[in-house]
C-alpha cells in the first residue's frame, strides 16, 4: 500500500488557505453530525492488528467516508490519506484524516477523542482542524494564529503557557504503556521531571496545550493522520512540536510538544541526554 512521503512543497495563496480552512471545518462538523448517534452506543469494533489491539468501529468507517466523499466534491484534484482507507496519490496537496482520534476513548464513553483534518503541502500541514463534536468544541489553526470555536460560536484565540521551567510544567500523553524499552526510560526521565503528568487524552492533550492548560505533550509511533492537523493547531498558538530528535513531525514517530521554545529545549535535554 502506498504512504504519505514528504514531496515538493506547493505554495497556497492566503486566498486557498481560507478556503481550505474552512472546507475542513465544515467538513468535520457535517462527518461529527453523521456519528454521534453512535457514541455511547455500545458499538462492536473489529481488531485491526494480529498482535496488540488497535480497535476500528463503524463510527470511524462512516467518518472518513463521509469526509473522502467531501474531498472528492470539492478537491477532487488532492490526494487523501486516512487511516482506515489508505493513501490516494493526487497533485501535490494532500487532505489527513483521523476519522475518530481516540477511538478507545470513543468505545468507553469518554470525551477524550476527537476528529482531525489536514491539508499537507509536500513539506508540512498548513492548516489543521480538530473537533470533538460532542462538547461542540472546534479547535484549528494555520502557522500564525489558532482558535478555539465554542458551541456557543464564541471564538478564542488560543495561546499556549508562558511556563519555562520543566519542574513546574504539566505533560500530557496517552498511555504510558505505548512506550517500550529505551522510550520507556525517556518517558519516565520526563515524567520524573515535571511537576504533574495526566495520562489518556490522544488527540486532546494538544489542543489543552494550544488552550495553556498543558506545558508538555508527548506520544510515541504516530503515524501522519494522529498529528498533522494537530501541528498548526499548537504552533499557531505558540508552542513548538518536533520528534524527539529535534526533527519535522509531520510524518509522525515519535512527536514531543512543548508551550514554547524555551521548554521545549529543556524537554529535548531530558529525552537525549
Amino acid at each position: 500500500m502506498p504512504q504519505l512521503k514528504h514531496s515538493e512543497k506547493i505554495t497556497l495563496s492566503l486566498e486557498d488557505l481560507e478556503r481550505g480552512l474552512q472546507f475542513a471545518k465544515n467538513t468535520l462538523r457535517l462527518a461529527g453530525k453523521e456519528i454521534l448517534p453512535l457514541f455511547r452506543s455500545n458499538l462492536d469494533s473489529e481488531n485491526k492488528i494480529s498482535e496488540g489491539y488497535d480497535p476500528v468501529t463503524l463510527a470511524d468507517k462512516k467518518s472518513e467516508a463521509l469526509i473522502r466523499e467531501e474531498i472528492g466534491k470539492y478537491y477532487p484534484q488532492h490526494g487523501v490519506f486516512g487511516e482506515e482507507e489508505g493513501y490516494t496519490e493526487g497533485n501535490g496537496l494532500t487532505w489527513v484524516i483521523d476519522p475518530i482520534d481516540g477511538t478507545r476513548g470513543f468505545m468507553a464513553g469518554m470525551l477524550h477523542w476527537g476528529m482531525l483534518l489536514a491539508l499537507f503541502d509536500g513539506e508540512i500541514p498548513v492548516l489543521g482542524v480538530a473537533y470533538q463534536p460532542y462538547s461542540e468544541e472546534l479547535f484549528y489553526g494555520v502557522s500564525n494564529s489558532s482558535w478555539l470555536q465554542r458551541a456557543d460560536e464564541k471564538e478564542i484565540l488560543l495561546k499556549t503557557s508562558s511556563c519555562v521551567d520543566l519542574e513546574l510544567a504539566f505533560l500530557g500523553s496517552t498511555d504510558e504503556s505505548l512506550f517500550d524499552g529505551a522510550l520507556k526510560e525517556k518517558f519516565n526521565k520526563l515524567r520524573n521531571t515535571v511537576r504533574v503528568c495526566r495520562l489518556g487524552g490522544d488527540c486532546y492533550s494538544y489542543c489543552a496545550l494550544a488552550m495553556g492548560g498543558l506545558d508538555v505533550a508527548i506520544d510515541p509511533d504516530l503515524k501522519p493522520y494522529d498529528i498533522q492537523a494537530l501541528i498548526p493547531i499548537i504552533k499557531g498558538a505558540g508552542g513548538e512540536i518536533t520528534t524527539f530528535d529535534g526533527g519535522n513531525p509531520s510524518m509522525g514517530g515519535n512527536v514531543i510538544a512543548s508551550a514554547n521554545l524555551t521548554l521545549h529545549r529543556q524537554v529535548l535535554e531530558v529525552l537525549n541526554n
